[in-house]
């Protein structure tokens, strides 16, 4: 046991610098865009924050494959390393077509981390800390959203600005990436070839599973909102209540985000509680939170205040974080462990596809002045629609381990 909450601890910085790569560049944005002007229009930064994505995303099978195929470990301190270099370039950037390169190479190296890091934990929590586990892990995840949201500014500041970030940040998980690897330990795997099945045998088994193909629905509808809160927040804030850059950033970000990290903490524990009474015990607690959407998108894009659109999007972190926590401990009861890797890369292939297009059509559509009420209404439907699904899955115990 002991070890098993060593490899998430491990892992815990690993998953900030993920996400504070990710979220400097929605906080940096006038700063970028001040400094490469043929970014030129917000449908062009849409399409460059899209470029991450859509790479990300189709890659993202591939690194779960590869992960349980091969050595869990090997790919995700890679994976570090890889998009630590990238990130330290990326501040190095002068032209629209090289940032959108960039971003497009950090997807290729992202891609092989999430799906191994989350598959690592559940090999060593095979039970009742599963979601409490992958709580722990989505946390670094939120802390560097939040750290993220500072970026505004340090990108404000003579003496550092954007390039800094992200050079800085590139330095530190290329350091890390080295005694990262020299820790991390793979469980035991079985040895017989018929549990790691071809590419092709890999694909019909998950998606003849019906559980399995709602799951990835119900995994990717909340997406398009939860992308667009996260990459255009600070930007929507920023235009709304004429606040500066720095003060955008940290309005969009630290308070959604730190109601996320609640969220997986409490999510967690509420989930291995109830999964002690009911197979779904997970699900119930995935369903509250994804209510949670319903009132707080309606009310972000209504919002007159600053003071409602904080507590609007307090309300949907902690959604958020109910959500979040319970992905991979689902997975976990309709997949068997050698798929889980490449389930949830898949997981991410269509959903972060589809944030992809959310985020680059969320910059057209303000571009042409649609309302954002118009836009979050439809982000609550799909929210509403979500509830349903997940409620459709019927779990099992998962095959070769103890029910929760």
């Amino acid at each position: 046991m002991q070890l098993a909450w060593l490899i998430v601890m491990l892992l815990v910085p690993v998953a900030l610098l993920n996400y504070l790569d990710r979220q400097m560049m929605a906080a940096m944005k006038s700063s970028m865009m001040g400094d490469i002007p043929d970014i030129a229009t917000r449908a062009n930064w849409g399409l460059a924050l899209g470029a991450f994505k859509w790479v990300y995303a189709v890659l993202s099978p591939l690194g779960g494959y590869v992960a349980d195929r091969y050595s869990r470990r090997h790919v995700i301190a890679a994976s570090l390393f890889v998009w630590s270099a990238v990130t330290w370039g990326t501040g190095h950037v002068d032209t629209f077509q090289q940032l959108v390169l960039a971003r497009a190479l950090m997807g290729i190296s992202e891609a092989f981390y999430i799906p191994a890091a989350l598959a690592l934990i559940s090999d060593f929590h095979a039970g009742p800390t599963r979601s409490r586990a992958v709580g722990l892990h989505q946390m670094g995840m939120y802390a560097g959203i939040i750290l993220g949201g500072f970026s505004g500014y340090v990108a404000d500041s003579p003496q550092l600005g954007w390039r800094w970030a992200f050079s800085a940040c590139g330095v530190v998980g290329v350091l890390y990436a080295l005694p990262l690897f020299a820790c991390l330990r793979n469980p035991p795997r079985p040895t017989d070839p018929a549990t790691k099945p071809s590419p092709l045998a890999a694909v019909s088994e998950l998606f003849s599973n019906s559980g399995f193909i709602l799951l990835v629905l119900y995994f990717t509808l909340p997406a398009l909102a939860g992308w667009v809160v996260k990459d255009w927040m600070p930007d929507i804030l920023k235009e709304q209540f004429h606040l500066g850059q720095g003060k955008a950033g940290i309005s969009a970000v630290v308070y959604v985000q730190f109601a996320s990290f609640i969220g997986v903490g409490l999510g967690g524990w509420l989930a291995d509680w109830w999964m002690r009474r009911t197979l779904r015990g997970r699900i119930f607690v995935s369903a509250i939170g994804m209510s949670f959407f319903l009132p707080s998108l309606f009310g972000v894009g209504n919002a007159s205040t600053l003071g409602l659109a904080i507590g609007f999007l307090v309300l949907f972190g902690l959604g958020w974080g109910f959500f979040d926590c319970n992905n991979m401990p689902i997975l976990c009861q309709i997949v068997r462990p050698q798929l889980r890797a490449t389930g949830y890369g898949f997981m991410n292939l269509v959903s972060i596809s589809c944030g992809g297009f959310a985020d680059w059509g969320f910059g057209v559509l303000r571009d042409r002045q649609v309302p954002l009420n118009v836009i979050f209404g439809v982000f609550a439907a799909t929210a509403l629609l979500s509830i349903f699904l997940v409620l459709l899955i019927k779990p099992q115990a998962a095959p070769g381990e103890r029910r929760d």
